[in-house]
């Protein structure tokens, strides 16, 4: 496994401990936590600040990509049934690597790329809704909202290997402009938010991992590795969030869930390795 792999799978180990780590904030008003954790985080590279001032177009997208990702996710989730909404949010991970030929230069896809995608996505549905999926048309703005983030988070990961390379503490930046703007809409839509003591303790702990360092696993990871092996890898996401919350007791793995597991490390697989090892000559790139 490459350094990039690495660097995304430690992003997304991150990003699956949300669910275990958010249990006692679900009662804050979810701007606040976005705003406030996204302050935190930034506070990793705070002393060096000097690598904050990246190209305008470098700033656009990381603003673009962890605020954008939250605005829409969040309007998701208050629009449609948050586990409707968070399958379709799991659609990035496929559009990262269907996306990729358009948006990174020298980027071809093969037949194991994209059916380890769809195989990967599929598992991940399968995981989060146990195999039932209700959608209905009066939450169709909530559905096109977790279709905006998935795009939103898609194009923000491609772009950030297309625009020049900059320092991973640039992220910092990022994480400190989309905190003020969460705060903002936060202040300006939601009630007064009062946490306790230890609902303190996980945002800290939410800003630091998820919305801190994640985000600069993340950026490495895309300026390193190929976005398609990195997309393939996004679908373990739900699989590695479901299993914390079994080893934290807050869930039980449902009769589906083996299946779903095969499916996604399958895709991974099948997204990651090369084509050769995988599949016979006629399904190559």
């Amino acid at each position: 496994m490459n350094q990039a792999m690495l660097y995304a799978l430690a992003a997304i180990a991150m990003w699956a401990s949300v669910a275990t780590l958010s249990a006692l904030t679900h009662a804050l008003p979810p701007f606040f936590v976005a705003g406030v954790g996204l302050m935190l985080g930034s506070l990793l590279t705070v002393r060096r600040i000097a690598d904050w001032k990246v190209p305008p177009k470098n700033f656009a997208n990381g603003v673009y990509g962890i605020f954008g990702f939250y605005f829409f996710l969040f309007n998701a989730y208050r629009l449609a049934p948050v586990m409707d909404a968070t399958v379709l949010s799991y659609v990035w991970p496929l559009l990262m690597v269907l996306l990729s030929p358009l948006l990174v230069p020298g980027t071809r896809l093969g037949a194991n790329h994209i059916l380890g995608s769809l195989i990967g996505f599929a598992g991940a549905a399968l995981i989060v809704t146990g195999g039932k999926l209700s959608l209905s048309m009066a939450a169709l703005p909530g559905y096109l909202m977790a279709l905006g983030a998935a795009v939103v988070w898609a194009t923000y990961s491609l772009f950030t290997r297309r625009l020049p390379a900059t320092s991973d503490n640039a992220v910092g930046g990022y994480c400190f402009a989309s905190g003020l703007l969460a705060l903002g809409l936060h202040f300006a839509t939601e009630p007064a938010a009062h946490p306790s003591a230890i609902q303190w303790l996980m945002i800290a702990v939410l800003g630091l991992l998820p919305m801190g360092a994640a985000f600069l696993c993340w950026n490495r990871a895309m300026q390193l590795g190929d976005p398609r092996q990195t997309g393939a890898l996004g679908n373990a996401t739900p699989l590695l969030s479901t299993l914390m919350l079994v080893a934290s007791g807050q869930a039980a793995l449902n009769g589906s869930a083996a299946l779903a597991i095969a499916m996604i490390v399958g895709g991974a697989a099948l997204g990651t390795l090369p084509a050769e090892r995988l599949l016979p000559g006629w399904l190559r790139a």
